[in-house]
């Protein structure tokens, strides 16, 4: 069965050229990944963040975003992670298309040109419309907060 492809826009930025778009690496994967679009080289100190520019912007279509998570495989292998995942990239956003990593490994890591630096994941987002109301209904766990739906 053929799965449903929804159209993202995307534009390729002069700092991305020679650089491949988000893509997906197999045929059931969930997640794009996106490459670095860094100049040269730079090195991510353990605790260091650093704001990787992929070069591509988006148009993402109302009523879906797209989710920036990290890379399973540079947070095992070096502790490089997402600092705010899931990111998100809104419908209305047009901006350059950058991805917040973090070093939590023990050693220097090093970002080249076109390494793959996370995964992008479409979405679909529903929106709220608050009902403001004096009770809310009842449950079995109540008003129970962390670690209250776990075993005793």
């Amino acid at each position: 069965m053929e799965q449903e492809k929804i159209v993202v826009k995307i534009r390729r930025d002069k700092s991305a050229q020679g650089l491949s778009l988000p893509k997906y690496m197999t045929p059931g994967a969930a997640g794009m990944d996106v490459v670095a679009a860094v100049r040269s080289e730079i090195v991510v100190r353990p605790g260091e963040r650093v704001m990787v520019p992929t070069g591509v912007r988006l148009s993402v279509p109302r009523g879906y975003e797209i989710q920036v998570r990290p890379r399973s495989g540079l947070a095992i292998k070096y502790g490089i992670t997402v600092v705010n995942a899931p990111g998100t990239i809104d419908s209305d956003y047009r901006g350059e298309v950058k991805v917040l990593l973090i070093n939590l490994g023990t050693g220097d890591w090093r970002l080249k040109r076109g390494e793959r630096v996370a995964q992008m994941v479409l979405a679909p987002v529903a929106c709220v419309e608050w009902r403001q109301v004096n009770r809310l209904d009842s449950t079995a766990r109540g008003d129970g907060g962390f670690g209250h739906s776990g075993n005793k």
